[in-house]
């Protein structure tokens, strides 16, 4: 595999400084939720706008990325400090929606496309900053890369940079440098990687030092993040001996793991998976056209809508029966809580079935992206739950067990957990704060869950730091609006 330049010639950073400082300006002023992707996280245009050689060699160019990346940092702490007043339609929702390609799906078939030194381009790509920014990283030049708060994007390209020849850093937000990575990394040393930590032990930023990989056997706690686990799987074949991986204990996420083995014979590898063993012999990818199917997880809130609606009619694009998601069974999930589901050659088609049960007991270990919709919702329909298997959200974008209680408990509703993988509420209420805000914790999916509150609150819902949806629903805000939604600005 040809591997990215080791250093950015004066002329790429010259284009790509005023390329990409164009792209940051129109999104200052059209879209301001994505200046992180657009500006703050393009190394060239910082690095650019602040190398004295730079400033000696090109003054005017100097002054204008300057200007720009300023107006970028104050757009962006502009946007941080707005919040969302979100109302409910004043009539009945009538809706279709186009919803975005699954990011799951996407960052995986990146990779396997550049493994497979494919010609093609991987058709529908999610829009979200996640894959946006595995895009920019796979078509770098640069050897510094700065994922935000990208969670996939780390993981993947973790393992990914591991076997292309060179030297590389990663790093990422603040709370991505609070994110732990041991277990990767100690597997893929073991595979022959050289990584190492650049701050904390454990934590990104990590510097890596790619080149081949030898394999062999190792083991991984079934418990860890699939997305660990599909990372090693994703550049097994190309290392010499190939790999077999262990899973110890109870696995988490299965249907994670099932997308990247179903991927990966799409492009022509497969792999057995035997109980707990997953082998991989050495292959070759082959280059495939793709296209990539609806998000399952950003229908998940739509069907929150339905079901907290007294009336709607709403259809959902691009969605399959047949689904390589496992999202796709909260469908199935929903229809405890009153929604129908139809499927058309278009998606599905959303309905009223009036069957709601009594108490709603799941296990989420295989679809853990959609516990806060579900949890969000049992409560605002007051249905009692006990969720379990929900052991990787504590190390989400955020303790995501911890924010679903402090934030219900702003709106009355008093939840418990226990084991770090429980939570469940019994019907207890409490008095709600006279005018909550939601936070937000820098996690996508708490927007996209408690948005929908406002159907059932008379004074709405008010949201902090919206802008977080971009992580993987960027046009969701547009999408509630086209609804009916009313969705106003405030200053915090």
């Amino acid at each position: 595999m040809a591997s990215p330049n080791a250093t950015i010639r004066v002329g790429f950073c010259r284009l790509s400084c005023l390329k990409t400082g164009i792209l940051s300006l129109k999104r200052a002023f059209y879209s301001p939720s994505r200046l992180l992707v657009g500006a703050i996280q393009t190394n060239a245009l910082s690095r650019f706008a602040f190398e004295k050689k730079h400033k000696e060699s090109f003054p005017l160019l100097y002054s204008i990325c300057t200007l720009i990346f300023v107006l970028c940092l104050l757009n962006l702490e502009y946007t941080k400090a707005m919040n969302y007043q979100i109302d409910a339609p004043g009539s009945a929702i009538r809706t279709t929606v186009k919803l975005p390609a699954s990011k799951s799906i996407s960052n995986r078939a990146l990779i396997l496309n550049a493994l497979s030194y494919s010609a093609y381009d991987v058709e529908n790509l999610s829009d979200c900053d996640d894959t946006n920014l595995m895009v920019k990283a796979l078509n770098s030049n640069d050897r510094d890369f700065n994922v935000g708060a990208a969670g996939t994007t780390m993981r993947f390209l973790t393992a990914f940079l591991s076997k292309v020849v060179g030297e590389w850093t990663i790093t990422g937000t603040e709370r991505m440098k609070n994110r732990p990575i041991k277990v990767l990394v100690d597997a893929l040393n073991a595979l022959g990687a050289r990584i190492e930590y650049m701050e904390k032990e454990g934590y990104p930023p990590l510097r890596i030092f790619g080149s081949a990989l030898q394999g062999g056997e190792i083991s991984l706690p079934g418990n860890v993040s699939s997305q660990y686990i599909s990372a090693i799987l994703m550049i097994a074949p190309l290392t010499e001996n190939g790999v077999t991986l262990h899973l110890e204990g109870a696995i988490i996420s299965r249907p994670y793991i099932h997308i990247t083995l179903q991927l990966m014979e799409q492009y022509g590898v497969r792999a057995s998976w035997t109980e707990n063993t997953i082998k991989v012999l050495p292959q070759e990818y082959k280059p495939i056209r793709f296209t990539v199917e609806s998000d399952w997880s950003a229908a998940s809130y739509w069907y929150e809508i339905m079901a907290l609606s007294k009336n709607a009619e709403i259809e959902l694009l691009g969605l399959f029966k047949n689904s390589l998601q496992g999202d796709a069974a909260g469908a199935k999930l929903f229809a405890q809580l009153g929604v129908g589901t139809t499927y058309t050659k278009r998606g599905v088609v959303l309905k009223h079935t009036g069957n709601i049960c009594e108490k709603l007991v799941y296990n989420f270990v295989n679809e853990p992206d959609l516990a806060q919709t579900f949890v969000v919702t049992c409560v605002l329909l007051n249905i009692p739950f006990r969720f379990t298997g929900l052991q990787s959200l504590k190390i989400k974008e955020t303790d995501r067990i911890e924010a679903l209680k402090t934030e219900l408990r702003k709106l009355g509703y008093v939840l418990t957990d226990r084991n770090d993988s429980i939570l469940e509420w019994n019907g207890e209420r409490r008095e709600p704060e006279s005018h909550p805000v939601i936070a937000t914790y820098e996690d996508h999916r708490m927007a996209l869950s408690f948005a929908p509150a406002a159907l059932v609150r008379p004074e709405g819902i008010e949201i902090a730091h919206p802008q977080v949806v971009s992580k993987s629903y960027p046009h969701y805000w547009e999408d509630l609006k086209a609804a009916g939604f009313s969705i106003r600005e405030s200053a915090l």
